[in-house]
């Protein structure tokens, strides 16, 4: 048994090696391991047409070196990340010199990229910035928030985040030094697009986003994957969010722990009327029935209110919950 599984080892090592042993395909690794790309941005970086590109990228996907995400009509594409495959793409891609010549033309193109996508970012986030900063204007600072969502989701050392609903990724720029792998989801290709040019800023290649919806079966995770699991400001518009809390704990590992931070029960229509709210706060009994359902306690509560006299805002709450 054991010599059929290192021969099985070696075949699939020289898989991986066959299918990077070609300079187009290790020019796509190299890509790829810097930016989530569609087979539109490849043709235009390497002035390929699309059918070698997609044939380029279908053996590298089939060797196991790249993953294809789909998000609506498009389909992105990244180098692995994790495990043994990320482990023999390291031994490729690390000798090589980025100065090198045509792998600094391929670069300096990768820079332009990322640049028009941040420039687009920037005017999408323009353009609704009113939503968002009237949103702010109704709570504690944000900082205030982000310590104790920080403290809470830190508590167990978690080394992997899944953050549902990721809106501009801020959960995955604040845990991302603290882990070693974030995946954001969530189902506004806008959101992601902000996200996505704000973690590229960071030049992580352990935090990606997906399109992807809360309620999702989370088929192509698998259980246990993550030691922590954010909800942050996603509850109030749900529809059934003991669905979407089920279902997430199904990907939780057993030590792990799901934060969620959301309005405590309040009364300002506008947000139900201007900002598509479904529900007007929650409770920590809600939460509480909703983790039972899902399996989990919570196991700690912060009540963040505003100031004092500040009868206009919001108190915030965040809670932490694990498995029960």
């Amino acid at each position: 048994m054991s010599g059929t599984s290192k021969t099985s080892g070696f075949e699939t090592h020289l898989a991986r090696l066959r299918a990077a042993g070609e300079p187009t395909r290790l020019r796509l690794l190299l890509l790829l391991d810097r930016l989530d790309l569609t087979v539109s941005d490849l043709t235009a970086l390497l002035n390929q047409s699309q059918p070698r590109i997609s044939r380029h990228l279908k053996a590298l996907v089939d060797a196991g070196l790249v993953r294809r995400f789909q998000e609506g009509a498009w389909a992105y594409f990244r180098a692995i990340d994790q495990g043994p495959a990320r482990m023999a793409l390291d031994g490729m891609l690390d000798p090589l010199d980025r100065d090198d010549g045509l792998i600094a033309e391929d670069m300096a193109k990768l820079d332009a990229i990322r640049q028009a996508r941040s420039d687009r970012a920037a005017g999408y986030f323009a353009q609704n910035a009113d939503q968002w900063n009237a949103i702010r204007a109704i709570h504690i600072a944000e900082d205030a928030v982000e310590t104790a969502v920080l403290e809470m989701g830190l508590a167990n050392t978690p080394k992997t985040l899944l953050d549902l609903g990721t809106g501009t990724g801020r959960m995955l720029e604040l845990f991302g030094p603290h882990v070693e792998r974030g995946t954001g989801i969530d189902t506004s290709r806008d959101m992601l697009a902000l996200a996505r040019a704000a973690l590229e800023r960071h030049g992580d290649r352990g935090l990606t986003v997906r399109l992807g919806d809360v309620y999702g079966d989370h088929s192509g995770i698998e259980g246990g994957s993550f030691n922590l699991i954010v909800l942050h400001q996603v509850l109030h518009f749900l529809e059934e969010p003991a669905i979407a809390m089920a279902q997430a704990a199904e990907v939780l590992a057993r030590d792990g722990r799901m934060v969620i931070v959301d309005f405590a029960p309040h009364s300002a229509e506008f947000l139900r009327d201007e900002h598509a709210h479904r529900r007007l706060g929650v409770s920590s009994a809600q939460v509480g029935a909703w983790g039972a359902g899902a399996g989990l306690k919570v196991v700690e509560t912060r009540r963040l209110p505003p100031p004092d006299g500040a009868r206009d805002k919001l108190t915030v709450m965040v809670w932490s919950l694990t498995a029960s």
